[in-house]
């Protein structure tokens, strides 16, 4: 078979996906006007991951990571034609929270870039925006204390999330190291490099923290003496040269983000709850609180201590596990835990 006659035949092909995209598309409207009427949410996380599951099924060609990438476009298409919803998420434009953001919601989703965790709270709060997209863990640096503070005090909830591999690199417009005077970065970016700043005899110079790892990049193209530790996108998008790729001190670099939003999700089956539990400051305090998982054989996935914020007669656990607010053995648990907010309960990622 010619070369000519294989392009023919994939044009024959996208022809036929474009026609069946349209037949979907078709679908996903309708799906919309009865949401509409009845005032549903439009993002299920648990449904679009009852849909990969099972494509994920599938033997051929395509790995289980590039069908993922695919329907994620399509399913943010599909929520456009439903519904727009705005999406605020921390950061300028290259940001690892706008990159987790669009790994969810799709780069034709409608996104609004702000400056501070707490202005992603309040665009949601204030129904700025349907969706927010803020970081909640990272495997170097722990939890983002900010984003926990907030989740405590806020009516949002966590409607799902999403873990991506954090690489950075050192951009800078000058080729020598030794003409770098200052390095802009976030604050926990310069923690999880470490490594390659004493390396480099970059441990000593003034360390500048920002916003984000995207602003960094945006300052150092500014400034001739300075280098900004970010993502590879955040660079190219300022024109920075990079002069070292994948400087963090750890290969399994990640951070967890969390999507909040205004509603609960309904049970999915394979879901994840998050709460924050006070227990009296004294021995065996955290014994009992476990035991009471333990013996309801409820897996708990993760669990860190928070700062007190000076309640001395407490103590403040962050804990993920498994299952749903509203599944009966989860209710019977909660009901002896006397104190304890509840943060969401999502499909787990």
């Amino acid at each position: 078979m010619s070369l000519s006659e294989i392009r023919a035949q994939i044009d024959a092909i996208d022809d036929n996906l474009l026609a069946l995209l349209e037949e979907r598309m078709s679908l996903v409207k309708r799906i919309g006007e009865i949401k509409k009427m009845d005032c549903a949410t439009i993002y299920r996380p648990a449904r679009e991951k009852e849909i990969l599951s099972r494509l994920a099924s599938h033997k051929g060609l395509l790995s289980k990571a590039a069908i993922e990438a695919i329907f994620f476009e399509i399913f943010a298409v599909s929520r456009s034609l439903e519904r727009s919803e705005r999406v605020a998420f921390l950061g300028p434009i290259g940001s690892f929270t706008h990159q987790a953001a669009e790994s969810r919601f799709g780069a034709m989703g409608d996104y609004l870039s702000m400056q501070s965790i707490g202005a992603v709270f309040k665009a949601v709060e204030s129904l700025g925006a349907k969706y927010g997209v803020v970081p909640i863990y990272n495997n170097t640096s722990g939890l983002v204390g900010d984003t926990i503070e907030r989740l405590e005090n806020s009516p949002l909830l966590i409607v799902g999330d999403m873990e991506i591999a954090i690489h950075h690199c050192l951009a800078a417009k000058s080729e020598k190291l030794s003409a770098i005077e200052r390095i802009y970065s976030k604050d926990a970016a310069f923690g999880q490099c470490g490594e390659f700043l004493r390396g480099h005899n970059l441990e000593n110079i003034e360390h500048i923290p920002i916003e984000s790892t995207a602003k960094a990049a945006r300052l150092a193209c500014e400034d001739d003496k300075s280098a900004a530790i970010c993502s590879h996108i955040a660079a190219k998008l300022n024109r920075l040269p990079i002069l070292f790729d994948n400087i963090q001190d750890s290969g399994e670099n990640k951070t967890r983000f969390a999507i909040l939003s205004d509603f609960s999700n309904q049970p999915s089956g394979g879901d994840v709850t998050t709460i924050i539990a006070r227990t009296p400051n004294k021995p065996g305090a955290l014994f009992a609180l476990l035991k009471e998982f333990n013996d309801a054989k409820i897996n708990l996935s993760q669990i860190e201590s928070l700062p007190s914020r000076g309640d001395k007669r407490n103590s403040r656990f962050f804990i993920d596990f498994e299952g749903h607010k509203d599944d009966p053995k989860t209710q019977a648990t909660l009901s002896k835990i006397k104190q304890y907010k509840w943060l969401g309960s999502y499909a787990r990622s």
